[in-house]
């Protein structure tokens, strides 16, 4: 079967990377670092600044943001900046596999892959994930289009991008091995179309496709077999050489590559804020749009025994379930992958109409859609009060009765029945085939705008301080405030904003370190009575049992997530304003007396 190339696909896929880009860059330094992105900038700020620090097992982020550092400048911008701009070039991942996923799947794929939250919040995380999920997808292009020196490289990189490419390889290998056990050989099925204008004609591309689900080629090739694995292990041992050293600047970062493989293993049995609940309830939160169609499709493929479908259903089941019990969200980023593969294909077969039955689609769509949004409105009036415990009173039969619940739960049930009740009157009256494709249209642009405004959400732009679900860290509350007023003091007392050294006691935070980097920062674990710093940063305390007379100004620094004290319509709020009952972390910047220009002038002479 033949499927025509979208009209300017070039130029198409060009404005999926754009969009992506804004999503990625727009106001990407504007909220601090947290804990966890701060630790990575500050290896990659020892290393712009000429020392040898000990690396965590990211040494593409580190050293790659490292050098941005020692070029331009280290701030919250450029700590971000390589995952964002690595995550934005994902969208044309799907163009080298246009021929297994037909031209214009492909194309909805990168789309897809533009604004999805789960990318959107990696790619603006300082950290390896996005790193790694882009680097293997295009070494396992490279390796596909027989581009080995490129494969090479690509794999190199991926290598150094720290513990999620060992996930990444791990529910591949899995994936290929359960589906290698279900027998699954590609069958008519697989490749026949549900499309009213397709035509069951042989592809007239002379070039040989391959497997959606291996990277394996053919060795019909124009170099020999060992010719092609020498020149892929060449690329890829000088990559890990020149890359992993920062060409040969920073020669720990190879053995900070190969100490990723612990660490992940490490992460299985590491406490984690998360439970397999939560990262579960993330996947269906943050893709409600891709579980969707992905549903439509795997019922398809299933019923038409679709070897594709049901290798990708593997792959999606076997993320999941890794991704779950591995307790962190980011790993979530292996499933969204076939879960969006899945939902590009089924998109790609919603557009295929007939001319002559739009109109009627167009109708039930837009009828859907206005129950959609006002079922939407209902569960946001819920959201405001979520804990509304006002019964309702009914007639039955010439009695009164009292429902133990709310009025706003009543409306809401009884609109997603009419809901229910209309697409099935549809289909009964018109045809299955209007109501399905109605239903599809309406829940697509309905979930789609929720997917955006997610996305959006999970960039930090959407709501301030908002709550999301991809770090287990949320950036500090009052950093800009702290920060301004250290620099307020360093200028009042020597006349420049960054001359004075801050001391911090009994807190544990990257963050901290990260904000104040230009000062002369030293961490203590307890002051001395015989040193007395000017500024001095601790926990929350009365005093700070020094000889000097000390002035104090507390600030919210942290704040966490109160995981034990959320209850089941906490997270009704959650979903649509992103709140969630947070526990503050006070912190006292306490300044030396004599700093102030009023003590100055009191001194005697």
């Amino acid at each position: 079967m033949t499927s025509p190339r979208p009209k300017y696909e070039g130029w198409l896929y060009g404005l999926a990377f754009l969009v992506a880009l804004g999503l990625r860059l727009i106001q990407l330094g504007a909220k601090p670092l947290t804990d966890s992105e701060a630790s990575f900038a500050l290896q990659a700020y020892q290393i712009a600044q000429g020392k040898t620090p000990l690396l965590a097992p990211q040494p593409a982020y580190i050293l790659f943001t490292g050098f941005f550092f020692a070029v331009i400048e280290a701030t919250n911008f450029l700590a971000r900046f390589v995952p964002s701009i690595v995550g934005s070039t994902l969208v044309f991942a799907p163009w080298f596999f246009r021929e297994q996923l037909k031209p214009r799947p492909a194309l909805i794929l990168a789309f897809l892959l533009a604004f999805d939250p789960g990318f959107v919040a990696l790619s603006r995380q300082a950290g390896g994930t996005i790193l790694a999920v882009t680097f293997l997808f295009f070494a396992w292009a490279m390796w596909k289009e027989r581009h080995f020196i490129p494969a090479g490289i690509f794999a190199g990189l991926a290598l150094l991008s720290g513990p999620s490419i060992w996930s990444g390889l791990l529910v591949l290998s899995l994936s290929r091995i359960f589906a290698r056990g279900t027998n699954t050989a590609p069958s008519s099925n697989s490749l026949r179309s549900n499309s009213p204008t397709s035509n069951p004609q042989p592809s007239s591309d002379p070039k040989p496709s391959t497997s959606a689900t291996s990277p394996l080629l053919p060795l019909q090739s124009f170099l020999p077999l060992n010719s092609q694995l020498r020149a892929t292990l060449l690329a890829f041992l000088s990559t890990l050489l020149l890359c992993g050293t920062l060409f040969f600047i920073v020669p720990n970062g190879l053995s900070a590559a190969f100490s990723s493989l612990p660490a992940y293993l490490n992460g299985w049995v590491l406490p984690s804020a998360f439970t397999p609940g939560l990262v579960l309830w993330t996947f269906i939160a943050y893709e409600p749009l891709g579980i969707f169609l992905a549903l439509l499709g795997l019922y398809r493929g299933m019923r038409l025994k679709s070897a594709r479908i049901i290798r990708l259903s593997i792959w999606l089941g076997v993320a999941l379930l890794l991704a779950v019990f591995y307790r962190q969200p980011a790993e979530l980023a292996w499933a969204i992958i076939p879960l969006l593969i899945l939902s590009a294909q089924e998109l790609s077969r919603a557009l295929e109409t007939f001319p002559e039955e739009r109109l009627e689609i167009g109708i039930i769509a837009g009828a859907i859609l206005i129950l959609l949004t006002y079922i939407w409105f209902n569960l946001s009036n819920i959201a405001l009060n979520p804990y509304d415990t006002t019964s309702t009173p009914i007639q039955l039969f010439g009695r009164a009765y009292q429902l133990p619940i709310s009025v706003r739960y009543v409306i809401l049930i009884g609109a997603l029945l009419i809901l229910g009740l209309s697409i099935a009157l549809v289909a009964l009256g018109w045809s299955t085939r209007t109501a399905r494709l109605g239903t599809t249209w309406a829940l697509s642009i309905f979930l789609g705008i929720y997917t955006f405004a997610a996305a959006w959400g999970a960039s930090g732009v959407r709501t301030q301080n908002g709550m999301e679900l991809w770090s287990a860290d949320q950036p500090p509350v009052q950093a800009d405030l702290l920060l301004s007023t250290v620099q307020d003091l360093s200028l009042l007392s020597l006349g420049h904003a960054r001359s004075q050294p801050v001391t911090i006691t009994g807190i544990n935070s990257p963050a901290l370190e990260w904000l104040l980097r230009d000062h002369n920062v030293n961490v203590v674990t307890a002051l001395d009575p015989q040193n007395m710093p000017p500024i001095i940063i601790t926990p929350l305390m009365n005093d700070l049992g020094l000889p000097a007379a000390y002035r104090g100004q507390d600030f919210i620094w942290r704040q966490s997530v109160v995981w034990n004290g959320i209850q089941n319509p906490e997270w009704i709020r959650w979903l649509v304003f992103r709140q969630l009952p947070l526990g503050n972390e006070t912190i006292i910047l306490w300044a030396r007396d004599d700093l102030f220009p009023d003590a100055r002038e009191n001194i005697q002479p």
